[in-house]
Order: C-alpha cells, then structure tokens, then sequence
C-alpha cells in the first residue's frame, strides 16, 4: 500500500487503518460519531494527501480545461476554484473534481484518490491541443481543516488573512513557516474550514504546528469514516457511490455545474443538454428513514404502496451523528422525487418507511 507523509503520524496515535484507493488510511481514531461531532462543533483535521493533483498549463490549458469539464472554466478568475465534473462519451461521470485557476494560463485540477490514474489517462487521450500536462499526484500532499474553529486555530500560523479569502477561493502564502503553500477555502464537510496544499516534505511540520496551535480549541485528527458521514449530511455526491460512470450529472442534481454557454462545448454536451430539456428516466434523491433501520449502498428502494415496486437504488446511507435517524441518497424514479414522498427502503428482505426529504440534511 501506498502512504502519506502522514501514516506514521496516525498508527502512532492509534487509528483505525485500512486499505483505501491504495493507501494506507486513517479510518477512525476516537470513533465516528465523537469525530463527526468534533467537525461540527469544534476543528477537526483530515489527511487527504491521497487525492490527486495535476497542473495544466500554457496557452491552451483554458481550451483543454473547458474541453472536459462541464462547468464553465473561463468564469473563473485567478484565485478562484469551481466544483465540475469530466463528462464521458456515454452521458455518464468519469470523475467529480475542483479546478483551480492558479495563475492565467495554468490551472490544477484535484481529482478523487481512486481515480488517478483513470483520469490521467482520460486527461492524456483528449489532449488534442496540446495543453501542457503535469501529474503532480506524488508531489503535493494535503491537511483538510474543518470546523467553526477551523479559521481561528488556522490564522495563528499565517500572516495571511483568511477572512479575506471568500468561499471556493485561495491564496498561496507563508503557513507555519512554509512558503508556496495553497490556503483553500474549500472542504467536504459543510462545517468551513480551509485545504492546505504543500510539499510532503514540510508535511510533518505543518501537522505539528496545527495540533500545536488547536490544542486548547479541542483539535482532533479525523478518518475517512467522519469525513463520508459529514459529506453525506451536507448531501455532496461520493464517486463511486452515487456517482460513476453510468450516472449523468443531470440526474445527480449536478445541472447547476453542468454550463451550456457559448463556446463551452465539452465532451457530450449534446446529450447533457437534452437530458437537461426533456428530462431524465431517474433521479438522485435525499431521504430520511421514518421508522428504526440504516440503510446502505445498493439496498433496493420501492415505492410506498403494498405491493414494494422496486423503483430504485440507495446509494449511499448512513445513521446520522447530528440527527440520530438513519438517512440516505439514492435513485429514483422522477414521479417518486418530491419532497414528502413516502417510499420504503428494502433493509434485510423488509419494507422500511422513508420520506423523500430536500437536503441537506445538517442545514
């Protein structure tokens, strides 16, 4: 398995270790739930040095960028970063990613950890261009800090002012220290916070200088388990889960980072554009379970009436730290996606009453 500049850190401090993406992952140090609650209340920090990073440059890198990604890439200013997606060649997802405009003609796109490689090699094959392309996957490694304490503990090692940094927005400064490091106004939480972009080998000083500086503020690392059940509060989409190559981002709900302006003719953007005008045969949804029961990816999800006509899919499920009731996401079929709309989850063979709800979930 691979590792972080961080694995020794968070075997030393007694986590929960499992293969993730090829990596050897944090999955819990406390446990979920004190963790969860941790990032909404107070700050937490979650080693994402496993996600990738490639830098587009030269005078194409903007022409490539709108190319592939279904947002609208020549909005963004410098210092400015947008949620988009690779749209494939059959109306499906490739990746969900960030794109950052670092400088005029050079842009980084982080892309999830288990898919590197793919979209390496789908970044390389629609090259047509000639955008310069750097895989800086192994060079860059990344702290998430998340939570309402997150900016006061963060401002103690940084002459930057991170008040000045609005939302989906960064800067590259001096953090503890260390020079050229990214401050992202970015996260997967929903609770605030910042992403730190830096070199792995300032990894270790950074991380100390940030349990340092949050020590009286309760700071305390996170794992993978806290960060899926805060992204899936907030509703964010988890590639693979609900998510993937057959799910367009139509019908994830993901219209709103799907641009069709003038001159952004990215791949498939024909047939976006018509799911768009004419609808979709299905729909991402959020819901609440009504009665006692969890539900989970790939349960079966049918409608509210005796006979339990499947009508679709739970793709990703959880209990809920915060509101202490099982909730999901999950496809369905668009007649079945208004709020209030009662449907049963298919939990071990029986019928568990749920409510389509408008999320999210944690408000």
């Amino acid at each position: 398995m691979k590792t972080t500049p961080f694995t020794n850190n968070h075997i030393a401090l007694g986590a929960k270790m499992h293969e993730f993406a090829g990596y050897n992952m944090p999955i819990e140090y406390s446990g979920i739930i004190d963790e969860h609650l941790t990032v909404c209340n107070n700050v937490g920090v979650f080693d994402v040095s496993h996600m990738g990073e490639f830098w587009v440059k030269g005078p194409h890198a903007l022409e490539f960028v709108q190319s592939l990604t279904s947002n609208d890439a020549s909005a963004l200013e410098i210092g400015k970063a947008q949620y988009t997606c690779f749209p494939n060649h059959e109306g499906g997802i490739v990746d969900d990613l960030l794109v950052y405009r670092y400088e005029a003609d050079k842009y980084m796109l982080v892309v999830n950890a288990s898919n590197i490689e793919k979209d390496w090699n789908w970044c390389l094959a629609h090259n047509s261009m000639g955008a310069e392309l750097e895989n800086a996957s192994d060079s860059i490694a990344q702290l998430a800090v998340q939570g309402p304490k997150a900016t006061a503990v963060l401002q103690r090692l940084t002459p930057v002012d991170l008040s000045a940094i609005p939302y989906y927005s960064f800067t590259t400064g001096e953090f503890a220290g260390r020079p050229h490091v990214i401050i992202s106004n970015t996260g997967y939480t929903g609770a605030g916070g910042f992403e730190l972009y830096f070199y792995p080998s300032d990894g270790q000083a950074i991380w100390d200088a940030i349990f340092e500086a949050g020590q009286a503020d309760g700071i305390k690392p996170i794992g993978l388990g806290a960060r899926d059940t805060l992204r899936l509060e907030m509703c964010y989409c988890l590639y693979g889960n609900d998510l993937d190559d057959t799910t367009s981002p139509i019908e994830a709900g993901l219209g709103w980072i799907t641009k069709f302006a003038d001159g952004n003719d990215f791949i498939n953007r024909a047939e976006l554009e018509r799911q768009k005008k004419e609808g979709v045969s299905r729909r991402l949804v959020a819901f609440e379970i009504a009665d006692k029961g969890i539900p989970r990816h790939g349960y079966e999800i049918a409608d509210g009436g005796e006979g339990n006509t499947p009508i679709g899919v739970v793709t990703s499920g959880t209990i809920s730290p915060v509101l202490k009731k099982g909730i999901g996401m999950g496809y369905v079929k668009p007649e079945y996606a208004k709020p209030g709309t009662e449907i049963n989850i298919i939990v071990r063979n029986k019928p568990i009453k749920a409510i389509v709800v408008k999320g999210p979930f944690r408000k």
